[in-house]
């Protein structure tokens, strides 16, 4: 079994619209929290970087809806590796509704994030901090990416 990094939340009245259905940007907020609730946990050096001159650039993101939830749903949004290179982290997310014991998946979603340094005139690709890569290293999926090519943690080739 894979591991993942998990982020708990209650869907609060706030996040629905009109209709009482969790609004679909709320979604995407969540990856950003599971993703900041990671570094905090799991990679805080990290942080210290960003205070620095480290950023996380969003390049994409992503989320296929398969059930609606709403108000007082408990969701856990677990996030795992899907692909690092030597300059971007590519995530895999996973909404989970719990409720009585049971887990129904309710979307899924991926974000890729670029990893840049120097000021805002002049921000160039960095190299993915050591600390986040060995943070990510157990949340790893296994396996073969979508384009059919083989997954390299590493980070020294891609391919």
């Amino acid at each position: 079994m894979e591991s993942y990094y998990e982020y708990r939340h209650l869907v609060g009245f706030e996040e629905t619209n009109l209709v009482g259905n969790v609004y679909y940007v709320n979604y995407l907020r969540w990856q950003g929290r599971c993703r900041e609730m990671f570094l905090r946990d799991r990679a805080p050096e990290v942080l210290a970087d960003i205070r620095d001159d480290l950023k996380l650039f969003t390049l994409k993101c992503e989320c296929e809806f398969f059930t609606e939830i709403s108000a007082f749903d408990e969701l856990s949004i677990r996030m795992r590796l899907e692909d690092l290179t030597q300059t971007q982290i590519g995530f895999a997310f996973d909404y989970v509704r719990l409720r009585d014991g049971f887990e129904e998946l309710v979307a899924r979603g991926r974000q890729r994030i670029a990893c840049m340094r120097g000021p805002n005139t002049d921000t160039r690709p960095a190299l993915v901090p050591d600390s986040l890569r060995v943070a990510l290293s157990q949340y790893a999926i296994t396996g073969i990416n979508g384009n059919g090519k083989r997954r390299v943690l590493d980070g020294a080739r891609e391919g």
